[in-house]
């Protein structure tokens, strides 16, 4: 009984040592992405002043808690954020999450707590991160952005452009 099974175990070895098969990655389900391609042109109305002519991208993740249920009983959420091509020294002055579909404006709703003279582009160009952001990401309003991405946006506002001056919509990834 004993040969037989080292000599399983010997099998199963050499089966898993010789498999061709790439590994998959896990799905947390309790990791939300989401990516917004921010653009001047999106903001309404459109910039069309000094800061114009910049990008950037916005890559979300909420972090989440479910009961035994799958239900969200907490969320946080991590922010990176790359800005490209904007006038040198702009300061970002805030960033939100806002509901509101492709061509509307919304009232902020998540609120990344940028203070003052914290975020300046001083080359026009850099990366800034924000984790465990909690402001008004109660466990409704995670699930409604998780189920319909597309009716919320993130932009980033400046002293030029108090409103915001670069705007992109929510996309799961």
């Amino acid at each position: 009984m004993k040969r037989l099974l080292a000599l399983g175990a010997a099998f199963l070895l050499i089966s898993a040592c010789g498999s061709s098969k790439t590994p998959t990655s896990s799905s947390n389900s309790n990791q939300v992405r989401f990516l917004a391609t921010l653009l001047p042109a999106n903001e309404v109305p459109a910039i069309t002043n000094a800061e114009a002519g910049g990008n950037g991208n916005a890559t979300i993740t909420f972090n989440l808690t479910r009961d035994a249920g799958g239900a969200i009983t907490a969320a946080t959420a991590d922010f990176l954020v790359t800005l490209n091509s904007f006038p040198a020294n702009t300061p970002v002055t805030a960033a939100h999450i806002h509901p509101g579909a492709a061509g509307t404006n919304g009232s902020a709703l998540v609120n990344l707590g940028i203070g003052t003279g914290e975020i300046v582009l001083a080359t026009g160009t850099g990366t800034f991160t924000k984790t465990g952001i909690t402001s008004n990401l109660d466990p409704a309003r995670a699930q409604d952005i998780i189920n319909n991405p597309g009716n919320y946006y993130f932009n980033v506002h400046s002293a030029l452009n108090g409103g915001g001056f670069a705007l992109g919509q929510l996309v799961k990834q």
